[in-house]
């Protein structure tokens, strides 16, 4: 059985979903869901669902002792859910191919430094884009910039707010999220 670790900063809408698809899965469970935010509502869901999460600071995620604990765990794989700072290379490094995000939006066009959330709906909305999606791909050194690995496109409607677009994102991002970390996860050696 695989380990998958969730680092998430937000709400939890998508760790949930991760938690809750892979714990009837003979294939992968998610063995411990991290934190960089004490008060995100990802933490709380994570007690209701009885996952272990961990709470760090900056300076634990870039000293080493967040790499320890994944290690320390045996953790196989990684899935970034609304994770909010980058991802140090010894972290990378440790896992090559093996940290995917996901992200609200059509990469390169919609990624990057500060494109996350409402921010990519908004800047889609006034660029008065024909079409929208989600993009799944693997991490690197920089914000969304790693290979893309799935992508999913839904057109956007002329009277679409960014909250309509943001709605219609997490759906597609709920559907096919699990799905491709299940395929990834199959293909570790």
């Amino acid at each position: 059985m695989k380990k998958i670790a969730v680092f998430a900063s937000g709400n939890g809408s998508n760790t949930e979903n991760i938690i809750n698809f892979f714990e009837e899965n003979e294939l992968a469970r998610v063995a411990l869901v991290i934190s960089n935010k004490k008060k995100a509502g990802v933490v709380d869901k994570c007690k209701l669902l009885g996952v272990r999460c961990l709470v760090f600071s900056q300076a634990e995620l870039e000293n080493g002792a967040v790499l320890d604990k994944l290690l320390d765990l045996k953790i196989d794989f990684i899935a970034l859910a609304g994770f909010l700072a980058l991802v140090p290379k010894p972290i990378i490094d440790a896992f090559p191919q093996k940290i995917v995000n996901i992200h609200p939006g059509l990469l390169p066009e919609y990624g990057g430094k500060g494109m996350y959330g409402i921010k990519v709906h908004q800047a889609v909305v006034e660029n008065e884009e024909e079409e929208t999606g989600i993009s799944i791909h693997y991490v690197n050194e920089n914000f969304d910039e790693g290979e893309v690995i799935f992508e999913e496109v839904i057109e956007v409607d002329f009277e679409d707010s960014p909250e309509d677009l943001e709605y219609k994102v997490q759906q597609l991002e709920h559907q096919h999220y699990p799905q491709v970390l299940e395929y990834l996860i199959k293909d570790l050696e």
